[in-house]
């Protein structure tokens, strides 16, 4: 069993932030984007090495639902539809810590596959 332990889990007014505080007093605030893009989920992370999807388009993602799963996660649900990414309590820290530097990631992986962070813009 980890040491790591949210003590509080709290998703903002406008849905696009998720307030984690751990049981040592750390504290992030952890954009609903950045939780999506990076989902733990096969979906994202893929089912092997070099699997993994680069997901455009969710600047203005919105987190839906939270839901525990066990004692040792919760599900996000995320008003895109995406739902099954599984997030441990000790990914939810590596986000808060590491979230920043593996965002920038993102963002590069992003701009060199010519993909935007903004929603397709639908024909009419």
């Amino acid at each position: 069993m980890s040491d790591i332990w949210p003590t509080e889990l709290r998703v903002s007014k406008d849905r696009r932030t998720l307030n984690v505080v751990f049981s040592d007093g750390a504290a992030f605030a952890l954009a609903a984007e950045t939780m999506r893009v990076l989902s733990p989920s096969a979906e994202v992370q893929g089912h092997g090495p070099g699997q993994k999807v680069t997901v455009p388009g969710k600047r203005y993602v919105g987190i839906k639902s939270i839901t525990p799963t066990g004692n040792y996660a919760v599900r996000i649900g995320f008003d895109d539809g995406h739902d099954s990414g599984i997030f441990t309590w000790t990914y939810l820290r590596e986000l808060g810590e590491q979230g920043a530097a593996l965002f920038a990631d993102y963002e590069r992986e992003l701009s060199e596959k010519g993909l935007s962070r903004d929603p397709a813009q639908r024909s009419r």
